[in-house]
């Protein structure tokens, strides 16, 4: 075997084949191809314009690039394990290409700040395309709430029972939460945008280069201010992954609630035929299966951030090979999270709500409790703990006789706080519950109606 034409310089000869396994990352890192062409362009220009290398041999450079990325688009770049890495790949197909003149482009950078480079470009188009992912699960959700303004049904705590909200207002809360997730990889964009190119192996170079002319074309912010810190950092990464596990998290409760409202148990929804699939041998099965694997790739994604952690964790500056494992966990989390965004969108804009279901639901339990109590406040004057317990008593003797708050008679109220009148029944029904709830972010549908308005700006 012999030694790497593109590094081998020091070595007699080539890398044992257990080595040549451990140390190829083409197989996984060709997915930077696009990122490792447009830094590449951009570094080849900087060289011409600081006369580092000639005019001829730059434009050489360039529609060697160009032809490159053609072949990556069409399919028919040859892709060789030999070469360990994209970089060295694209390199040594533009070698192919144009001869000796390719041999410059690598003049004032290594791979270390060449991949670094890469990998923030991936990761920043990572960020765009979850903030697009969850810009149509919320359109999705919305629509939904415009549609169920004041549908009424269980509001949870501790999964029991509790007030009655509305769907509406159920689907703004995860508007809010995607509202976070947005942010987050807005603020993991912003930290991550600056460009390690120019950085070199991990000192700088002695090439008087511009790395404000490279960054700019590359739409970074600046350049990093430290070349130790721009080869061997990968917080923008651990951020990245960070943001898509919280993101997760909140598409998982999604796709939890998902299955548990198609369940016959609860039958608040019926989900879609195309997001559904039967059983192989009980033919009345409808499954959620969509629903399920998005609630399952909060795993996949968050033993990514879990890994990479463990990986960069111990390691001293500057670069180390390790870091090669980077890559693969980005790659699987960003896929996972599209994917799951992508299922949860679609599930949610096409879902059919059973209206009748969530009222009946929300019917049991007493929900109106809490509203009992509320009136013994406002009209009797009685302290809230005092009327919490009177309150509890009235559901106490609702349970004895079989009937909701709402049916209760007067007789019995009076028996449990005599001054009771028969206004009471005006704040025990539903609607009247969730038309009370006026506070701001609460659930009466004119305050409901007042979200989807800001969320529709917004959006």
């Amino acid at each position: 075997m012999t030694a790497n034409k593109m590094w081998g310089g020091r070595f007699e000869s080539g890398p044992a084949a257990i080595m040549e396994a451990i140390n190829t990352s083409i197989d996984f890192d060709k997915r930077l191809a696009s990122q490792d062409i447009r830094g590449s362009q951009a570094h080849a220009d900087m060289l011409a314009q600081m006369r580092i290398i000639g005019k001829a041999d730059a434009e050489a450079i360039q529609d060697g690039l160009i032809a490159i990325k053609r072949e990556i688009e069409r399919g028919r770049f040859p892709y060789r394990r030999e070469y360990e890495d994209i970089h060295m790949n694209v390199e040594a197909r533009l070698a192919e290409l144009i001869g000796s003149a390719a041999g410059r482009l690598h003049t004032a950078r290594s791979r270390n700040d060449q991949v670094a480079t890469d990998l923030r470009l991936w990761v920043r188009d990572a960020c765009a395309r979850a903030d697009a992912g969850l810009v149509k699960l919320q359109t999705a959700l919305l629509a939904q709430a415009t549609r169920h303004a004041d549908t009424i049904m269980p509001g949870f705590t501790h999964m029991q029972p509790a007030q009655p909200v509305t769907f509406g207002h159920h689907c703004l809360a995860y508007i809010e939460m995607c509202a976070r997730d947005r942010g987050r990889f807005v603020d993991c964009t912003r930290r991550l945008n600056e460009s390690p190119l120019g950085a070199a192996a991990l000192a700088g170079t002695s090439y008087p280069i511009d790395r404000e002319m490279t960054a700019k074309a590359l739409g970074f912010d600046a350049p990093m201010r430290n070349s130790l810190d721009a080869v061997s950092s990968r917080d923008f990464a651990l951020e990245f992954l960070a943001a898509a596990s919280i993101a997760a998290s909140h598409l998982s409760r999604l796709a939890e609630e998902i299955v548990l409202w198609a369940s016959p148990a609860y039958g608040f929804i019926r989900l879609p035929d195309a997001f559904s699939t039967g059983s192989s041998i009980m033919p009345q099965k409808r499954n959620p299966d969509a629903a399920e694997l998005s609630r399952a790739k909060v795993g996949r994604i968050l033993g990514a951030f879990a890994g990479l952690l463990v990986v960069v964790k111990g390691l001293p500056l500057a670069y180390a090979k390790d870091l090669q494992e980077d890559k693969e966990p980005v790659f699987a989390a960003a896929d996972a999270l599209e994917l799951a965004l992508a299922a949860l969108a679609g599930m949610s804009g096409e879902l059919q709500i059973n209206k009748d279901a969530m009222r009946a639901a929300a019917e049991k339990g007493y929900p109106t409790a809490t509203d009992l109590a509320d009136w013994l406040v406002a009209k009797l004057r009685k302290p809230f703990r005092e009327a919490h317990h009177l309150a509890a008593r009235a559901v106490q003797r609702a349970e004895e006789l079989g009937v909701s708050l709402d049916k209760l008679p007067l007789s019995e109220m009076k028996k449990i706080a005599p001054k009771i009148t028969k206004d009471v029944y005006k704040v025990l029904s539903l609607e009247a519950s969730v038309r009370s709830r006026t506070s701001l972010g609460g659930t009466a549908p004119k305050r409901v109606r007042e979200q989807i308005a800001f969320w529709k700006g917004k959006l």
